[in-house]
C-alpha cells in the first residue's frame, strides 16, 4: 500500500508566514483607509463638492474592496481546501500586494477626470476578492501547525499583522501627512502604496518555505469526491451564519483606523499628524497585548476571550469618539488606547481559533471564508460608511457613530453566546464534534478510494 509521507508541524514557521500576510492585508487596508480620510478624498473626486460629500465618497470605494470579498470566498475558499492553504496564500499574496502598488501609479481626478475613481473602484474589487483567501487560509495553516495546547496563542500571530500592518501605515503617513500640501497632493501620498512591493517580497521569502499541515496531506490521501462549499451550505450554514454575525465587531476596527481619522481631521480640524500618531500608540501596544491574549486564549477560553473584548471595544468607542469633540489629547489618546490595544486585541487574539474550530478540517478554509468575507464585508462596508453618514455632512456628530459601534457589539456577542467552546479538544477530536452522523455518512459514501497507510518524517533540527 502506498504511503504519504506527512511532514513534521512547524507552528512558528507557520506563524511567522501568516502573520506577515496578515500584516499586508492590514498594511493594504491602513494605507487605503488612511489616505480616504486625508488625500484621495481630494484627489480622486470633484473639488466642488462638500467635504463630507467626498469623505463619504473615498470612503465608499474604500467599502467596495470589502463588498466583493464574499464573492472571493466563494472561489478561494474551496481552492484552499482542495488544493492546499499555501497554495492560496501564495496567490493572495501578489494579487492583493501588486494592486496596492498600482494604487500608488493612478492619475488624479484632475488628471483624467471621472475616469480616475473608476479605475480606482476597478483595482478595489480586485484587490477585494484577493483578501478574501489570504486570512482564512493563514489561520488554518497556523492551527493546522499548532500543538494542540497552543492553538490560541499560535492563531493569534495571524492578526497580530492587524496591528503590524497598521503601524506600517501610520509611521510612514505621519511624516507624509505633515509634508507641505502641495507636495503631499502630488507624490508623497504615492509613496505608502508603493512600499507594499517591499512587504510582498519578505512575505514571499518567508511562505515559500512552509508546507502543507500535516493534517491536510493526511485528509486530501483520501479522495472524498464532495465539493467543500455545497458540503458547508449544506450541513455547516449554521456556523457559518453565527460567524457572519460574530465578524461584524470587525466593523469597530474600520471606524477607528478610517471614520475617527477623517471625523478628527476633517470634522474638528485636529491636526493630521497627532490624530494619526494616537493609531499609532493604539497599534504599538497592541502588538505586546495581543500575544499575552492570545495565550490566556488557551487558558480561560476562545468564546470567554472573544465575548469580554466584543462588550469591551462596543461600550468604549462612544467616549472615544466623544474625546475627539473636546479636542484634548490627553483623553483621546487614553480612550484610542484602551478601545484599540486592549479591548479589541482581545477580539483578534481569539477570534481565529473561535472561528476555524468551528468546521471540520476538511471543509475550515471554505468555512471560515465564507463566514469571515460576508462579516467583514458588511462590517467593512457598514462601519465607515454609516458612521460617516450619521456623522453629518460636516462629521460633527458623535452620537450616531457610536450607536453604530453599540449595534456590533450586540449582533456579535449574542451570536458568540451560541457557540460551543472548542479548546478543550483536538483537532482530530473536532472533526468528530463538528459533524453530525448524517455528514459522516455522507462523506463515507463519498470516498472513492481507501486511505494510505501515513507515516510522519522524522524530527529533524531546526525552527519548530
Amino acid at each position: 500500500m502506498t504511503e504519504t509521507i506527512l511532514p513534521r508541524k512547524t507552528p512558528v514557521r507557520a506563524a511567522v508566514a501568516a502573520w506577515i500576510g496578515t500584516t499586508l492585508e492590514y498594511y493594504d487596508f491602513a494605507v487605503y483607509g488612511t489616505s480616504s480620510a486625508l488625500v484621495l478624498n481630494v484627489l480622486f473626486f470633484s473639488p466642488q463638492l462638500p467635504t463630507g460629500i467626498s469623505v463619504l465618497l473615498s470612503l465608499i470605494t474604500f467599502a467596495v474592496g470589502y463588498a466583493v470579498r464574499p464573492l472571493g470566498s466563494l472561489i478561494l475558499g474551496p481552492m484552499g481546501d482542495r488544493f492546499g492553504r499555501k497554495f492560496v496564500m501564495m496567490l493572495t499574496l501578489f494579487g492583493i500586494g501588486g494592486c496596492t502598488f498600482l494604487v500608488g501609479c493612478l492619475p488624479t481626478f484632475a488628471q483624467i477626470g471621472s475616469l480616475a475613481p473608476i479605475l480606482l473602484v476597478a483595482i478595489r474589487v480586485i484587490q477585494g476578492l484577493c483578501l478574501s483567501g489570504e486570512q482564512p487560509s493563514a489561520i488554518t495553516m497556523s492551527l493546522e501547525h499548532s500543538s494542540e495546547r497552543r492553538r490560541g496563542f499560535i492563531t493569534s500571530f495571524t492578526t497580530l499583522g492587524s496591528a503590524t500592518g497598521t503601524l506600517l501605515t501610520l509611521l510612514f503617513f505621519i511624516p507624509i501627512a505633515a509634508m507641505p500640501s502641495a507636495q503631499l497632493l502630488s507624490w508623497g501620498w504615492r509613496v505608502p502604496f508603493w512600499f507594499s512591493a517591499v512587504v510582498v517580497v519578505v512575505a514571499y521569502l518567508i511562505r515559500r518555505h512552509v508546507q502543507e499541515p500535516p493534517e491536510f496531506i493526511e485528509a486530501r490521501a483520501t479522495k472524498v469526491n464532495v465539493a467543500p462549499l455545497r458540503h458547508v451550505v449544506r450541513f455547516h450554514w449554521r456556523a457559518v451564519v453565527r460567524i457572519v454575525f460574530c465578524a461584524l465587531i470587525a466593523g469597530t476596527s474600520y471606524m477607528m483606523q478610517t471614520f475617527s481619522v477623517a471625523f478628527g481631521t476633517s470634522g474638528y480640524k485636529l491636526d493630521k499628524p497627532t490624530m494619526l500618531l494616537t493609531t499609532t500608540v493604539s497599534a504599538v501596544i497592541a502588538l505586546a497585548i495581543t500575544p499575552v491574549a492570545g495565550y490566556l486564549v488557551d487558558k480561560i477560553g476562545r468564546k470567554t476571550m472573544f465575548l469580554m473584548g466584543t462588550v469591551g471595544v462596543g461600550i468604549t468607542m462612544a467616549p472615544y469618539l466623544w474625546s475627539i469633540t473636546t479636542g484634548n489629547w490627553a483623553l483621546i489618546f487614553l480612550f484610542g488606547i484602551i478601545n484599540y490595544s486592549f479591548f479589541y486585541s482581545m477580539v483578534n487574539a481569539s477570534w481565529p481559533s473561535f472561528f476555524a474550530e468551528m468546521f471540520p478540517g476538511r471543509l475550515r478554509v471554505s468555512g471560515l471564508a465564507l463566514g469571515t468575507q460576508i462579516g467583514f464585508a458588511l462590517s467593512g462596508v457598514i462601519g465607515p460608511v454609516l458612521a460617516t453618514a450619521l456623522a453629518g455632512a460636516n462629521l460633527k456628530d458623535w452620537v450616531g457613530p457610536s450607536m453604530v459601534a453599540i449595534g456590533f457589539m450586540v449582533f456579535a456577542g449574542v451570536a458568540a453566546l451560541t457557540a460551543k467552546e472548542t479548546g478543550k479538544y483536538t483537532l482530530k477530536e473536532l472533526d468528530e464534534v463538528q459533524q453530525s452522523e448524517r455528514e459522516k455518512d455522507v462523506i463515507t459514501a463519498a470516498i472513492d478510494l481507501p486511505a494510505p497507510t501515513p507515516r510522519r518524517l522524522a524530527a529533524k533540527p531546526g525552527l519548530e
